[in-house]
């Protein structure tokens, strides 16, 4: 008896968290270099409180970025070297809801911890309780945009040995419209500013990225497998 779609999304979910957390190593990794990153900054640059206060977000959200690019390059490669992608593609199920289910599961180890590291990093850097409000709602928006945007950018290099250099070229004029609104919500929220057409921007594109994103990853994945 053939799953139902739901059923499928789940089980490809629950099988790339668990192949994730069997290798805790490379789990930890964009946590712990998001978190080290900016933790080098107050060290490197001034401790002082109003000079920490003025670069936290961009601090925050630009090694955010780089923690994103840092765990992207091995989202489809190993599924492509086994044939499990070429499994997925043969499968009676949507490929773009099963390939969601992956980037789902790629947010969920990469992109949440972030999210939850938010409040710690804002103690660290000084921010205002406005301010650490912001930057947790723009991590939660923000950081699925990053995997599913990186998603795409992944898939177009999946069938190249040495794609990281060309991934990183094809993803980061994407990411600069959310490093700028994301920013500039945390920056106008600790000058006590309104911060809601910010945070409709970035909902905005996360509605857009998750329609328009599966298909452009499907299609990407399907063009590497031919």
């Amino acid at each position: 008896m053939m799953k139902s779609p739901l059923v499928a999304f789940w089980t490809v979910l629950q099988r790339d968290l668990i192949l994730a957390f069997r290798h805790r190593g490379e789990l930890l990794n964009p946590p712990l270099f998001f978190l080290m990153t900016v933790s080098l900054y107050p060290l490197g640059i001034s401790p002082e409180t109003d000079v920490l206060r003025t670069i936290a977000p961009g601090i925050i959200w630009i090694a955010a970025l780089l923690a994103a690019l840092f765990s992207l390059e091995n989202l489809f490669k190993a599924d492509f070297a086994d044939g499990t992608l070429e499994q997925l593609a043969l499968s009676p199920h949507p490929l773009p809801l099963l390939i969601g289910a992956k980037v789902l599961a790629h947010w969920l180890v990469s992109g949440l911890p972030m999210v939850l590291l938010a409040p710690l990093l804002a103690v660290l850097l000084s921010l205002t309780p406005a301010a650490t409000l912001a930057l947790a709602a723009t991590l939660a928006l923000g950081t699925p945009l990053l995997s599913l945007i990186g998603a795409v950018g992944t898939a177009l290099t999946v069938g190249l040995r040495r794609g990281g250099v060309l991934l990183t070229l094809l993803v980061l004029p994407l990411y600069i419209p959310v490093l700028i609104f994301a920013t500039g919500a945390v920056s106008a929220a600790a000058a006590g500013l309104p911060i809601e057409g910010q945070l409709y921007f970035l909902a905005a594109l996360l509605v857009l990225a998750v329609t328009l994103a599966p298909p452009a990853i499907a299609a990407a994945i399907r063009i590497g497998l031919s």
